[in-house]
C-alpha cells in the first residue's frame, strides 16, 4: 500500500516539504488524531511505518544516540530539521502551521488544553481493557477490566462528555473554540467513533445526553477532505489491538 498522501493546499511554512509520520502500522491509537489533523489540512506526509522497513526505521530513529531530541514513544513527527513527539505536542505544531488552531496565543493555548484532556479521557478508555498492565493480555485481566469499564462507563465517561457539551454550549458556534474548526474539534471527533466502536450499547444511552457532541462529530464526518479519508485505505479500521476495543462483555 502508498501510504503516502497530497490534498488540497499545504499551508506550512515550507510548502513542498511532506512530514513524515512515525506510528505502528497496524492500529489508529494515538497517531490517528495526528493523521486527521495532517488530512484535514491536505498536508503532504507519509506514514512511515506503513511503507516496506518502516518499523525498523521508526525503531532505528527512536534509538538513535546521535538524534538528540529523540523520543520516548510513538506517535512522533518528523518536519525538516524538527522531531516531535506527543500527540498534543504535535497538534500544538501543526495547529499553527495549518490554520488549525486560533492565531492569538490564548486561544491557541485553550485549543491544547482541550486536547490535553482529551488525552486524559484516551488514557482511561484505554485502561478499560487493560487496567493492571499493558504488557499482560487483555484476557489475563478480564475479572479487573469488567470492574474498570463499569466504573469508566457510569462515571468517568460521562464526565468527559459533559464537559465537552459544555464547552460547546458556551463556545459561541459549533465548535469547540466558536466557529471555526480545530484539531480538538477532529480529536472530539475520534472519541465519539471510537467509544462507538468500543461501546455501542452504553454510548447509544449517553448520547442521548451529548446532541451538540454528536452534531460536531456529524459535522468533522462530512467535511470533503476527512470524509475522503475516511473512505479511502488510508484509514485503519479499529481494531482489537488498538485504543478502543470491543469486547461485548464489557459493554452494558
Amino acid at each position: 500500500m502508498d501510504a503516502r498522501h497530497k490534498a488540497g493546499h499545504d499551508v506550512t511554512e515550507e510548502p513542498t516539504m511532506r512530514y513524515e509520520l512515525y506510528y505502528w502500522p497496524e492500529i489508529q491509537g494515538r497517531g490517528e488524531f495526528v493523521r486527521l489533523a495532517l488530512e484535514e489540512a491536505g498536508a503532504s506526509y507519509v506514514d512511515v511505518a506503513r511503507s516496506k522497513g518502516g518499523t525498523g526505521a521508526m525503531f532505528k530513529l527512536m534509538e538513535s544516540e546521535r538524534e538528540k531530541h529523540r523520543p520516548f514513544a510513538p506517535p512522533f513527527l518528523k518536519s525538516g530539521r524538527f522531531l516531535i513527539a506527543q500527540t498534543a505536542n504535535i497538534l500544538l505544531f501543526l495547529g499553527a502551521r495549518h490554520g488549525l488552531a486560533p492565531r492569538e496565543e490564548a486561544g491557541r493555548q485553550w485549543v491544547h488544553q482541550l486536547q490535553l484532556t482529551i488525552a486524559d479521557f484516551v488514557v482511561e478508555a484505554h485502561d478499560t481493557h487493560h487496567p493492571i498492565a499493558s504488557g499482560l493480555y487483555y484476557e489475563d485481566q478480564k475479572k479487573e477490566a469488567k470492574r474498570r469499564t463499569a466504573d469508566f462507563l457510569k462515571n468517568r465517561a460521562p464526565k468527559y462528555f459533559g464537559y465537552f457539551e459544555e464547552v460547546l454550549v458556551r463556545s459561541g458556534g459549533k465548535h469547540l473554540a466558536g466557529r471555526r474548526l480545530t484539531y480538538a474539534d477532529l480529536s472530539l471527533f475520534q472519541i465519539v467513533a471510537g467509544m462507538r466502536y468500543a461501546f455501542p450499547k452504553a454510548m447509544a444511552k449517553h448520547e442521548k445526553k451529548l446532541p451538540r457532541a454528536v452534531a460536531l462529530h456529524d459535522l468533522v464526518a462530512k467535511r470533503p477532505r476527512i470524509a475522503a479519508y475516511l473512505a479511502s485505505e488510508r484509514r485503519i479500521p479499529f481494531n482489537e489491538y488498538g485504543i478502543f476495543r470491543h469486547y461485548k462483555e464489557l459493554d452494558a
